[in-house]
């Protein structure tokens, strides 16, 4: 089929098509929009995105008790485990609760935070600044209180919260003997607290829009500084905010910009695509040695650098088509991975950046070794793993899990089924299986030339590996033909738009939601997909700032 008549088919009969081979394969009740519609901008509707409090992931708590406390600060990991939602865990952190192990955990980790600040004059002094005359001074005591629950709390203390953290100072600093064992407690009651380990959004009345509930403008300082910097608001975010002007369009504005050049959206970048790529699990990456004489617990950590590392160049060095990432010839490597891609390492040790060989059959992000071992089994490839991840999280395409008690082990290679191409054939051919795998297989072959850690190989059990395949209907040779087929596809910047957008809100877009992503996508595609533009207008729309009235 010519790249033409695919296109006619983006536009028109794709999904038709798609439906009738996907069949009960199809899980998705709101694709994304097609971006190839490029007519009138639709208007941007005045609705609010899902509404609800949202717990701290343990990156954001960590964030967190660094940024408060100092950088060096050992903060526990033992805490409430992140659930995924959506593929994101910052969707689950907005559905689910603390369980009583995790009540527990926090106090214990609140405790070992508040003993290691008191204990260090450096990490004191960051908020202590009165001198204390002795375990009574109230005045000191109040003062203290004050300025750290401003922080933590990200917003001025009620008076009746100032008067009982104070007294809890006091009494432990009485009974104790001494201020620093009542700061330890202080300490130790704020971080336990649920406006410290949630962000409560409740909203109030819009002037603007009659009938319809906004986010405060303290509201809005965690929202923004959550999805821009995974962390909590700065002082002059906050300030901004305590003035009201993060309900204004122009300060709203002025704040977004000063953020998103700020360094601190590094790190907030490096918190979204950690949890897009799912890059937290190459912590675990576990490989056969035996069978991967390269892999070494240093891969993952280096490989998800590779990833992240490229990600920040795309969005802020180059602040470009963000599209490219799927075809560029620039990554950053180090000796180990520059081992593993068979290219000159620039340097003796950390990352570089370098320009792959024209001919190198690596391109873009999936010639990165982090998405093809994360999407491989320990002892060998996977076609079904890989092309999930190129449906579920490049192209909104959700594929459904496997009906229970179906066995999706494959043969060994033999002399009849020496590449996993034709060890997959009754997988494509079984009409019960291959309503999904005939959406994912096709692609996931086309990485095959990668093994299950990510190097090069033209071969598979002595057999000549055949990479070419097709995306819903338009051809590719190899790797770096897929990678192009992706950017271009109509479904790759609508997809990235829907992932933003969920990871902004904290909740998976419904139908009421397509709107919003249409002008999203349209806006997106008129900033010539620019990372950058898309922040400001996510952080900007409606669906970001104004709140659902409670049901």
């Amino acid at each position: 089929m010519s790249r033409k008549v695919h296109s006619m088919l983006g536009w028109i009969g794709t999904p038709l098509v798609l439906a009738a081979i996907a069949g009960a394969c199809s899980g998705d009740p709101q694709p994304p929009p097609a971006a190839t519609d490029y007519g009138p901008r639709p208007p941007m509707p005045e609705t609010a995105a899902q509404t609800g409090a949202q717990r701290l992931t343990v990156a954001q708590y960590g964030n967190a008790i660094r940024d408060i406390f100092g950088k060096d600060i050992n903060v526990p990991t033992a805490i409430e485990v992140d659930t995924a939602l959506d593929g994101f865990v910052a969707l689950g952190a907005s559905v689910s609760t603390i369980s009583i192990q995790g009540v527990e955990k926090y106090e214990k980790a609140a405790f070992a935070v508040a003993k290691q600040v008191v204990a260090d004059e450096t990490h004191k002094a960051m908020v202590l600044k009165c001198t204390p005359s002795g375990p009574d001074d109230a005045a000191c005591a109040k003062e203290t209180v004050t300025n750290l629950g401003r922080r933590v709390y990200r917003r001025q203390l009620t008076e009746a919260e100032q008067i009982r953290i104070t007294n809890i100072l006091l009494q432990a600093a009485s009974v104790l003997g001494g201020f620093d064992k009542g700061l330890e407690f202080a300490i130790a009651a704020m971080l336990q607290s649920p406006h410290f380990l949630y962000r409560p959004q409740v909203g109030e009345p819009d002037p603007a829009r009659p009938g319809q509930v906004r986010y405060t403008s303290l509201e809005m300082a965690s929202r923004l500084s959550f999805f821009l910097w995974n962390n909590i608001p700065d002082d002059e975010l906050l300030l901004a905010a305590e003035k009201g002007q993060l309900v204004d369009d122009d300060g709203l504005a002025e704040q977004i910009d000063r953020m998103i050049e700020s360094p601190r959206a590094r790190e907030g970048l490096r918190g979204f695509v950690t949890d897009y790529m799912h890059l937290a699990h190459l912590d675990k990456l576990s490989k056969d040695p035996t069978l991967f004489t390269y892999f070494s617990p240093e891969l993952g950590p280096a490989a998800r650098e590779e990833t992240l590392r490229l990600f920040e160049h795309i969005v802020f060095e180059l602040d470009t088509d963000f599209r490219d990432i799927m075809t560029t010839k620039q990554t950053f490597v180090n000796p180990k991975l520059a081992s593993m891609y068979m290219i000159p390492s620039p340097s003796d040790e950390g990352f570089s950046l370098v320009e792959l060989p024209s001919d190198s059959p690596r391109a873009g992000l999936l010639g990165h070794a982090s998405i093809l071992a994360l999407h491989s089994h320990p002892r060998a490839t996977s076609s079904t793993l890989r092309g999930k991840f190129i449906r579920d999280d490049l192209l909104c395409d959700p594929i459904p899990p496997p009906p229970a008690n179906v066995n999706t082990g494959l043969p060994e290679a033999s002399e009849g089924g020496q590449t996993l191409r034709e060890r997959m054939k009754p997988h494509l051919t079984d009409p019960t299986c291959s309503s999904c795998h005939g959406l994912m297989d096709p692609l996931g072959l086309g990485l095959e030339n990668f093994d299950a850690i990510g190097r090069y190989r033209t071969t598979e059990a002595g057999a000549i590996i055949d990479p070419s395949g097709q995306v819903d209907g338009v051809p590719f040779k190899d790797a770096r033909g897929l990678g192009q087929v992706l950017r271009d596809s109509n479904k790759f910047a609508p997809c990235f738009v829907r992932k933003v957008f969920s990871y902004a809100t904290g909740f998976r877009p419904t139908e009421a939601d397509r709107p919003t992503l249409n002008t999203l996508t349209w806006d997106f595609r008129a900033e010539g997909y620019r990372v950058k533009a898309l922040m400001k207008l996510v952080a900007m729309s409606p669906a970001f700032r104004l709140a659902q009235k409670p049901q």
